[in-house]
């Protein structure tokens, strides 16, 4: 048979689908929106204080660069945003895991958090400010809050489908409590759970934004304010390419992770 060909079910040959790198027409939207970009500047469709070329915008990267504030915002950012993740994602594992595997915890926390997930990024901010102050642990709790329930979530719905009779050979084989959530339930959710990370992690990111533009004097949610303050809308478009790019990045590693653990359960 050549290469061009597969045989299905029924044995007869059917042309070989030949599929082009993931990232090609991945690129395809971005770039479109680049040159649309690009035209809509070059032709006056707005103004340059509404929307700068993309020139002006990687101009204002190199100006921002030159002087140590845009490696200094990107650190600072990303370093709340990791921070903030692990800490959400670690209490999320922890109560999605004790409301999934008791009812008591369950009926007892689940109405509470269920409420709480509805409330909006932007209410806990002046709440957070009261009770914990100026400086990074209130940003650093928002970040948290924001991966918390999404993990959390994730968590339970996984706890809550897993087959009754993986549980019971657990316990057969003396797993009880926290030995029987690592050992047992843990793994057999584990992919679920990595898509529960991808999601907070996510949210992280928007949390971060949020905590950044009401109270920071650094990081991108701050280079937007201050872009806007100062009617830099480079800069501003500049924070926002960034945030988007981190973003990716960030979901990508977990990507890979997620793609890795799938992989080594089939």
């Amino acid at each position: 048979m050549s290469t061009a060909t597969a045989t299905r079910a029924d044995g007869e040959a059917t042309p070989q689908r030949r599929s082009r790198p993931g990232w090609v027409l991945g690129a395809v939207v971005p770039v479109a929106l680049v040159g649309a970009w690009w035209i809509s500047t070059a032709v006056g469709a707005f103004p340059p204080s509404q929307l700068p070329p993309p020139v002006d915008v990687f101009t204002a990267a190199q100006q921002l660069w030159a002087t140590g504030a845009l490696q200094l915002n990107i650190a600072i950012s990303v370093q709340r945003v990791l921070v903030g993740f692990a800490c959400g994602a670690v209490a999320g594992l922890v109560v999605g895991g004790l409301t999934g595997s008791s009812v008591t915890a369950y009926r007892l926390l689940s109405p509470t958090l269920g409420a709480l997930r509805a409330v909006p990024s932007l209410a806990w901010v002046p709440l957070l400010g009261l009770w914990i102050g100026l400086g990074e642990p209130p940003k650093i709790t928002l970040v948290a809050i924001g991966a918390f329930f999404p993990v959390y979530t994730t968590v339970l719905s996984a706890m809550t489908h897993l087959d009754p009779a993986l549980v019971e050979v657990g316990r057969a084989y003396g797993r009880r409590g926290l030995g029987l959530f690592t050992s047992v339930l843990l793994p057999a959710t584990a992919p679920t759970l990595l898509s529960g990370l991808r999601l907070g992690l996510a949210q992280s990111w928007l949390f971060l934004v949020a905590a950044e533009l009401i109270s920071s004097s650094i990081g991108l949610g701050f280079q937007m304010t201050n872009g806007q303050n100062t009617s830099r809308t480079d800069q501003v478009l500049l924070a926002i390419i960034l945030l988007a790019l981190l973003g990716k990045a960030t979901d990508l590693v977990l990507g890979v992770v997620e793609n890795r653990v799938k992989a080594s359960r089939e």
